[in-house]
């Protein structure tokens, strides 16, 4: 930066662009609260030295990796690798740096303490995949499955359909690449974002599912307010439940068993024999709840018109068995 112009310089090199340093400058925008290149930063994809010296944040060029300089390639010799012999891309190594301020910066207000945990997610499920197919290899440097890798619906691939083609009139010059580098980084970006989203949607399931518990008269019976992500938070914590209410949206209420383990097709508790493949009238006057709706035949799912009669079922259900 010069005083004159108080934006920050960010550099990675030119040419064609990968996943990586596409993924990592999407961080840098987000962590930065940065926009548009041009207006409020800028972007210079270069390989010439004296610009790379003169960038704030160098990443994916430069051969040097220094984050109190906010230098970020792996190209080098002696570029870190992980515990487990991973080597790192520069979308991993500015993850490192970033990755939390970047997540933090998308959730909620109320939700922001967990932006350590939600990037330590992202950081398994994506990041790291990132870095492994940008270098090839994996844990141990076992090589990358070239068909993975390879994947033509994967990130990486998608990212790399934005480099122009060879016949296409940005394929060369000064500027080569750089608007569709820029396009690239919006969908790097809507990864990120719809990432974070989903966490934070589970961290307040989580919550709401804990509250509703902690709430009910039996802990074996979870009655929610509405429906929302439950059987991870019940496994998570260890709780006792048995059958789950909760409404759904063609306005009946669900009374939903849980499974033994995660995956299971099984339940802790089934719903009783007797109510199995029931509808109606025949239901109703069968388990003694007379708004009772259905029970599906393998006893896993059943269904009353209203909350106390989704209750009443499990209720019953419980206290029959």
């Amino acid at each position: 930066m010069t005083e004159a112009d108080s934006r920050p310089i960010l550099v990675t090199h030119g040419g064609k662009f990968h996943c990586d340093e596409v993924f990592a400058y999407a961080v840098l925008r987000l962590a930065l609260g940065l926009s548009d290149a041009g207006r409020d930063h800028l972007l210079v994809r270069t390989r010439k030295p004296e610009e790379i010296e003169g960038g704030d944040i160098v990443w994916d060029v430069g051969a040097t990796f220094d984050p109190a300089a906010r230098r970020f390639d792996h190209h080098q010799r002696g570029a870190p690798v992980r515990e487990d012999g991973t080597p790192f891309s520069s979308a991993g190594l500015v993850w490192q740096a970033f990755g939390q301020a970047a997540v933090a910066a998308i959730l909620p207000p109320g939700l922001v303490q967990h932006a350590g945990t939600v990037a330590a997610d992202i950081e398994d499920g994506i990041v790291r995949r990132i870095d492994e197919i940008d270098n090839g290899v994996g844990p141990g440097g076992v090589p990358v499955d070239p068909a993975a890798a390879k994947d033509m619906l994967s990130l990486a691939s998608l990212i790399g359909d934005f480099n122009p083609p060879w016949n296409h009139s940005d394929a060369s010059g000064p500027d080569a690449g750089n608007s569709q580098f820029a396009e690239a980084a919006m969908l790097a970006e809507g990864v990120i974002r719809r990432r974070v989203s989903l966490a934070a949607a589970r961290l307040a399931a989580e919550a709401d599912v804990l509250a509703a518990h902690a709430a009910g008269e039996d802990p074996r019976l979870l009655v929610l307010p509405r429906g929302m992500p439950w059987k991870n938070v019940v496994f998570t914590h260890a709780l006792p439940v048995l059958f789950a209410v909760s409404p759904a949206s063609n306005g009946n209420w669900m009374i939903d068993t849980m499974p033994p383990e995660p995956g299971s097709f099984a339940q802790r508790l089934p719903l009783p024999e007797a109510w199995a493949g029931l509808q109606g009238e025949a239901l109703a006057a069968e388990a003694g709840v007379p708004d009772a709706v259905f029970v599906h035949l393998r006893r896993f799912v059943g269904a009353a018109r209203t909350r106390e009669g989704a209750v009443a079922m499990a209720q019953k259900a419980l206290a029959a068995a």
